[in-house]
């Protein structure tokens, strides 16, 4: 009796000990728009989680939100992360991870322009060259900091959809934006006949990074070293220089072509920002 009574308990405690093997999987809430940079970044976060020590599974809400909205869902714990430009108010908000998943590549800015603006950009030769343009940016945005303290003339409004119909309008001479976003964003304005310069190409560091709430610093350490670990494998860079935004993007920039290339310095960029990290950042010289 006592011998079948302590089988019986070796065996229910045998199967407590297998249990862990069968965790449920914890679920993330993302919210994914409708800008294909919210897909990409879909996309990177999988290839994290493929990467993570414990199971973890995406739930995507594709409710159309504003920026602002997505941080307030974050802080009040009904997202778990999100993506965006990394800048000092946004990492004094929210709990950045500190790997660029863009690989710095936002921070590569060509212009949309009107066509008869043509001229205007490749004349462009010297930095005094680049000051007599004008350049139109959306309200709140680090990148009007960012070329104002550039001493750039910056045209500003509060709307997005403006900024297209401005460009067209002739209130500006360009329109930067990431080397990825432009061609995209084309698509649906192509009513307005815009196009993108060729010619000149204005870098400054720009992480884009994902954010938590700044309660859930174990949820990033996670996501931060599960993406070393794919950095590390190949899958991650795999995943970048093979996804379509990026490829058809590269390959429509030509930045190895352009005439007039200017660095940049951003004053907004925290002191923590991983710059010292090559493996972490697209390198214009490095790809020719």
């Amino acid at each position: 009796m006592n011998i079948r009574l302590s089988f019986g308990a070796f065996v229910f405690t045998g199967l407590i000990s297998l249990l862990p093997c069968f965790s449920v999987a914890q679920t993330l809430r993302v919210q994914q728009g409708t800008h294909p940079l919210d897909e990409y970044a879909v996309g990177a976060l999988r290839v994290a989680l493929a990467e993570m020590s414990r199971p973890y599974k995406l739930d995507v809400n594709y409710e159309q939100m504003t920026q602002t909205r997505v941080i307030e869902e974050i802080r009040a714990n009904k997202l778990d992360v999100m993506w965006l430009a990394a800048n000092q108010e946004a990492e004094d908000t929210l709990l950045p991870i500190r790997f660029p998943i863009l690989k710095g590549l936002l921070g590569y800015r060509v212009s949309i322009i009107h066509p008869q603006n043509r001229g205007k950009f490749a004349a462009v030769r010297t930095k005094e060259d680049l000051k007599a343009l004008s350049f139109g940016q959306g309200y709140g945005w680090p990148d009007v900091g960012i070329l104002r303290s550039n001493g750039l003339n910056v045209v500003v409004t509060s709307k997005y959809e403006n900024l297209f119909y401005m460009t067209e309008g002739g209130r500006f001479d360009g329109f930067p934006r990431g080397v990825l976003e432009p061609w995209v964003e084309l698509r649906p304005h192509s009513d307005l006949g815009l196009t993108v310069d060729p010619h000149v190409l204005m870098i400054y560091p720009l992480p884009f990074y994902f954010f938590v709430a700044p309660e859930n610093a174990k949820l990033a350490q996670e996501i931060h070293e599960a993406l070393e670990r794919a950095l590390k494998k190949g899958s991650f860079d795999q995943y970048f220089y093979n996804h379509d935004m990026v490829k058809s993007a590269l390959e429509q920039a030509k930045l190895h072509e352009r005439t007039a290339v200017f660095e940049l310095t951003n004053p907004t960029l925290p002191r923590e920002t991983p710059l010292d990290r090559e493996d972490y950042w697209f390198d214009i010289r490095a790809r020719l």
